[in-house]
């Protein structure tokens, strides 16, 4: 999927839209997306002036983002939104800096009723960066959002 095919799954937008494109879909079951990052964004301003650091936060939601993606990008959920519900097992174990490329694995573990969990990785290279357990809700969009 590229930006615009993502852009018609997720409804973020600059600043908030934390997967530039998703190199692998399985629907419904996995994907993998990455992020390039670079010196100008916009929270690199003030996380930190002098050390930029990619936010511990902003992984997580990077994860949701792709995990979206696997969820929605095709098959039996496309065309619903997805609201993060949960997150548990959270670890950060390195730093995003400025020109890493963050790809971003997420796996559907399991769907009961307007609930589903994933389980999210980010790595840099071969190095595992941060990982995480996800809790989403799911709903169809209102008429308004068709």
């Amino acid at each position: 999927m590229d930006i615009y095919e993502i852009m018609k799954v997720l409804p973020h937008r600059y600043p908030f839209l934390l997967v530039d494109r998703i190199l692998e879909l399985e629907p419904g079951k996995r994907a993998l997306g990455i992020k390039n990052l670079t010196v100008n964004e916009p929270f690199f301003t003030g996380h930190f002036p002098e050390r930029p650091i990619f936010p511990g936060v902003l992984m997580v939601e990077a994860m949701a983002q792709v995990g979206a993606c696997a969820l929605f990008g095709g098959g039996n959920y496309q065309g619903q939104l997805g609201f993060l519900a949960g997150i548990d097992k959270v670890r950060v174990r390195r730093q995003a800096i400025p020109g890493d490329t963050l790809l971003i694995t997420t796996e559907v573990v399991k769907i009961k009723g307007s609930f589903g969990w994933f389980k999210g990785e980010i790595r840099v290279q071969d190095s595992l960066v941060c990982s995480a357990e996800l809790m989403f809700g799911m709903e169809k969009p209102s008429r308004k959002d068709e």
